[in-house]
């Protein structure tokens, strides 16, 4: 009996950690249509909810189309490709947002930004809901009394009753 409280209480612990590295999403740029002057990129970026710890996958033809990161909303705004802080041009990028703020990108072959082939997103803290939390839970919390003090879960005197 020891043993299993053990494991469950491991499990407490460990499951959480796991589903916070497997929730990160990887958005496809543009759906299906992909990282395209057809598409409308800004339109497609207000209805995704970007997290730390998502990517966004660009795919696009390659000598077509390239990926230009640019620093500022200034250089967003007026196509100002000259002051990047990052290009690729691969056909198949891939972008880790790895902080919260505010991040702008534009196609940088000639005359595509200026035609609107760009994208500004804003990326959220990791543990942001993107959705209301339901009653139906499921995460460890949910196995506990609202009133139950959590931080208990977590003191070192108690891991260590349950680890040793």
């Amino acid at each position: 009996m020891e043993g299993m409280c053990k494991i469950f209480f491991v499990l407490i612990i460990v499951l959480p950690l796991i589903a916070k590295q497997v929730s990160a999403t990887q958005h496809a740029v543009g759906g299906s249509q992909g990282w395209e002057e057809s598409v409308d990129l800004n339109s497609w970026a207000s209805a995704q909810t970007f997290k730390v710890g998502d990517q966004l996958v660009f795919k696009y033809s390659s000598g077509l189309h390239s990926v230009v990161e640019l620093g500022s909303e200034t250089a967003y705004k007026n196509c100002d490709l000259g002051t990047s802080l990052d290009s690729k041009n691969t056909g198949n990028d891939v972008v880790k947002l790895n902080k919260v703020g505010t991040r702008y990108f534009a196609c940088g072959t000639l005359g595509h930004c200026d035609q609107g082939m760009k994208m500004k997103i804003t990326t959220v803290a990791g543990n942001a809901p993107s959705t209301p939390a339901s009653d139906s839970d499921t995460s460890a919390a949910a196995f506990f009394p609202r009133s139950f003090p959590t931080f208990l879960l977590f003191s070192p005197s108690l891991i260590l009753y349950f680890l040793l």
